[in-house]
C-alpha cells in the first residue's frame, strides 16, 4: 500500500523550508495544538521502536496527539536540533539532534531523522529513525 504519491512535486505536496521550520518550533515549544495543526486527519506516525518492522504504528490525530502529549508530560525538556533538511517531491528528510531531560532525571541525547510525507501543506506520514544508544 503506498501512502504517498510518487509523481507529486515538492510545489503540490506544499512543503516550504518556512513550513519545516514551523514543524520544529512547534515541536520545541511543546506546543501540542500548534504540532497537531502540522497533520492531516488520517495522519499516520511510525515509531521507530516497536514489534514491527515499522516500529510501532499509531493512525489519526487523536491516537497521534496522545502520543506526542504523552512525551511533552513526561519531559523537563526536550529540544531538536535540525543538523540538515532535504526534501524531494512529497517528502521531507530531517535530521535532528535529539536531547530531552526527563522528569525520573535520565537524559536522552541521539541523533534522529524524521521522513516526513506530506499532501496539501499537511504531515500525512511520519516516519521515525534513531540512533540506539547502548551503555
Amino acid at each position: 500500500m503506498l501512502i504517498f504519491d510518487p509523481n507529486i512535486s515538492t510545489k503540490d505536496a506544499g512543503i516550504t523550508p518556512a513550513l519545516l521550520d514551523a514543524i520544529t518550533d512547534a515541536y520545541n515549544r511543546h506546543d501540542i495544538d500548534a504540532v497537531m495543526s502540522f497533520f492531516a486527519e488520517d495522519a499516520v506516525f511510525d515509531h521507530a521502536a516497536g514489534p514491527n518492522i515499522n516500529g510501532t504504528r499509531f493512525s489519526g490525530l487523536d491516537t497521534i496527539r496522545g502520543i506526542f502529549e504523552g512525551l511533552f508530560n513526561n519531559v523537563e525538556s526536550v529540544k531538536w536540533m535540525p543538523i540538515d533538511t532535504r526534501v524531494s517531491g512529497d517528502k521531507a528528510y530531517c535530521e535532528f539532534h535529539r536531547v530531552a531531560k526527563l522528569k525520573s532525571g535520565e537524559t536522552q541525547d541521539f541523533l534522529s531523522i524524521d521522513v516526513l510525507t506530506f499532501r496539501d501543506g499537511l504531515i500525512i506520514h511520519k516516519d521515525t529513525y534513531y540512533k540506539n544508544r547502548t551503555t
